[in-house]
């Protein structure tokens, strides 16, 4: 039985990993390429959990944690550089 889910789940991971790599090449835009990596990296430390609750350790823990920071400190900075950029007015 958890082999079966332990498939499903890698090919379900491997679907959304795919996508998002997908999303990166293509853009279009700079917020898009940005979600894809969130996402990437959401997917990342999703398969690390998996991992741990199959072999029953705790040993990417803090990999888990170190992914989740870098990935929501990225996502906030370039949101905020794209919200500069879209606020300063054009001078021509």
């Amino acid at each position: 039985m958890m082999q079966s889910v332990l498939a499903v789940t890698a090919v379900i991971l491997a679907l959304a990993a795919g996508g998002a790599i997908l999303r990166i090449a293509r853009g279009p835009s700079l917020l898009d390429r940005v979600l894809a990596t969130d996402v990437l990296l959401a997917v990342l430390g999703a398969a690390l959990c998996i991992d741990m609750a199959v072999n029953r350790h705790l040993n990417n823990l803090m990999l888990v944690v170190a992914i989740s920071i870098i990935g929501f400190v990225g996502s906030v900075t370039v949101a905020r550089f794209v919200a500069d950029r879209r606020e300063q007015p054009h001078e021509s």
